[in-house]
């Protein structure tokens, strides 16, 4: 589950995509007041669910039941308050820093941060959108990015 993010330049009032930003998909519980993930292999295996028959070392994700640092167990979040709810569209709130022991998102960049900051100033660029076609300012996509705290730089990789 996740959410690809664009910009798109206006070619004679038509837009197309131009970058491919990267992609925000859920990360499983986080405690929020220590910044680490309850995934027991960290933050690089959040995504990965299935033993891999290829890697015979490869296991499948285990996850601890509270906070390994603090010892907070994990709050029930509804789908209009969670990660999970916001990548299904239920979660409509503005995305928000949490705390305690809740749900996250990890972002996936494509690009630089700073390759897509420097588009904005130089006005290269006015907008970015998701594959659903919703408008962000940067300004915005900086705010949905607190919902965000495990990011990953994957420049040269490809992924849907």
């Amino acid at each position: 589950m996740g959410t690809n993010y664009y910009t798109k330049k206006n070619y004679q009032d038509s837009m197309s995509p131009e970058y491919h930003i990267g992609k925000r998909s859920v990360a499983g519980m986080y405690c929020w007041d220590c910044g680490i993930t309850l995934c027991k292999d960290g933050e690089t295996r959040v995504h990965c669910t299935r033993r891999d028959d290829n890697n015979p070392n490869s296991s499948e994700t285990e996850w601890f039941k509270s906070c390994p640092k603090c010892g907070k167990n994990p709050e029930e979040e509804n789908l209009d308050k969670s990660s999970v709810g916001r990548e299904l569209g239920f979660n409509k709130g503005k995305p928000q820093k949490k705390s305690g022991v809740k749900s996250c998102s990890s972002f996936s960049w494509v690009i630089k941060k700073e390759e897509l900051e420097k588009k904005f100033k130089n006005k290269e660029i006015n907008y970015i959108y998701n594959e659903y076609g919703d408008k962000f300012t940067l300004k915005e996509f900086k705010e949905m990015l607190k919902e965000c705290p495990i990011q990953y730089l994957k420049i040269g990789e490809e992924f849907s």
